[in-house]
């Protein structure tokens, strides 16, 4: 029989379609490559997670360190997947930062397999001489997609194990007058995971807070900056590696933050809720459980010349049983004691609220 063959357009690249024996991994579209941003909610928004070789920038919020939730996640994704990290903060000592990275929480099978267990040794103990010894699934959560994309427990921290070897990299950009020591040590980080036409054995992430950080004495060097993160964009581009970069918008001018709203591949931003805040409630169902707004500005397209339409731009991010990170689709609360419909279902063609012959 003879093997199918990837179709080939002027808008996409002619890729094997092999799947990856990296669980770290995930084959996408038009030749791109995933890696997981660590909130499974965010893989489904952006078709897959953050593409390999991109830049994704995240504004920060100058009223609450929402982008820190992101941040720690996929940092923490990358150290269980063994994947290299390397850090930049403004901080004097960066590495304490690892020590609030969240822990993987316990695999969603495990229930079921209990559960499973039990009704075996309750109904069919007799039959075990027909059956060889049980086996350890280590595939959980359907087909093994547990080991692309994990839920992080907010609560728990990470076990030293995973960032205590050589797998991590911490750079302190406080004290430095300019970017090019920050800028040659990304650069041989990349060059460990060049890209070429072989396998992807492993990827690298890099992981930079605060960018524009008034504790950094290049904070007023705007082009300097800008010329960084252009030089960034390009190394990352020809590299299996991804680049999260949150910068505050609120401390640059108007300009400059534009121009690196340009450049980013994947833009993100982050806002704060107000406390109590009555006409946002009036508008939002479980609005109480909001602790801030997710805004998808920007999805990387790599190897292709089709933009991506989301069904949705603005997310609610939520604390599930104030453990696990997840983003929702914004509902508009009923109105007048009239039923509301959430996100995606639509009215009626007329827009009378009489009823008449020619609605439907």
């Amino acid at each position: 029989m003879a093997a199918t063959r990837a179709r080939v357009s002027s808008f996409s690249r002619n890729v094997s379609t092999v799947t990856s024996q990296n669980p770290g991994l995930k084959h996408g579209p038009n030749g791109t490559m995933f890696i997981s941003s660590g909130i499974p909610d965010l893989d489904k928004i952006l078709g897959g997670g953050f593409s390999l070789g991109s830049l994704v920038m995240v504004m920060e919020d100058a009223e609450a360190p929402h982008h820190m939730l992101l941040l720690r996640n996929f940092m923490s994704q990358g150290l269980v997947q063994k994947q290299p990290l390397l850090y930049a903060s403004a901080s004097r000592d960066p590495k304490r930062f690892l020590g609030t990275l969240p822990s993987p929480a316990s695999p969603k099978g495990d229930k079921s397999s209990d559960h499973s267990h039990e009704k075996d040794i309750r109904i069919a103990w007799q039959y075990k001489k027909y059956f060889g010894e049980p086996q350890l699934n280590l595939n959980t959560n359907n087909g093994g997609q547990h080991n692309y994309c994990n839920d992080f427990d907010l609560r728990k921290p990470l076990d030293r194990q995973f960032f205590s070897g050589n797998n991590v990299d911490c750079v302190s950009i406080k004290d430095s007058p300019n970017l090019t020591a920050l800028q040659d040590r990304c650069a041989g980080f990349l060059a460990k995971f060049s890209r070429n036409e072989g396998s992807i054995s492993s990827a690298g992430r890099i992981a930079i807070q605060s960018f524009c950080s008034p504790q950094c004495k290049y904070s007023n060097e705007e082009w300097h900056m800008l010329s960084f993160i252009r030089s960034l964009k390009g190394m990352a581009r020809s590299s299996n590696a991804v680049v999260v970069v949150t910068f505050p918008p609120s401390l640059l001018s108007p300009s400059c933050s534009k121009r690196l709203q340009h450049m980013a591949d994947t833009l993100l931003s982050v806002r704060a809720i107000p406390d109590e805040d009555k006409e946002l409630a009036k508008l939002l169902t479980d609005y109480q459980d909001m602790v801030g707004l997710l805004n998808v500005h920007k999805v990387a397209r790599l190897n292709t010349q089709v933009p991506v339409i989301l069904e949705a731009t603005t997310f609610s991010i939520k604390l599930q049983k104030r453990r696990f990170l997840v983003l929702e689709c914004l509902n508009q609360a009923p109105v007048d004691g009239s039923s509301g419909s959430s996100y995606g279902t639509s009215g009626g063609c007329s827009g009378s609220t009489k009823a008449g012959s020619l609605d439907f």
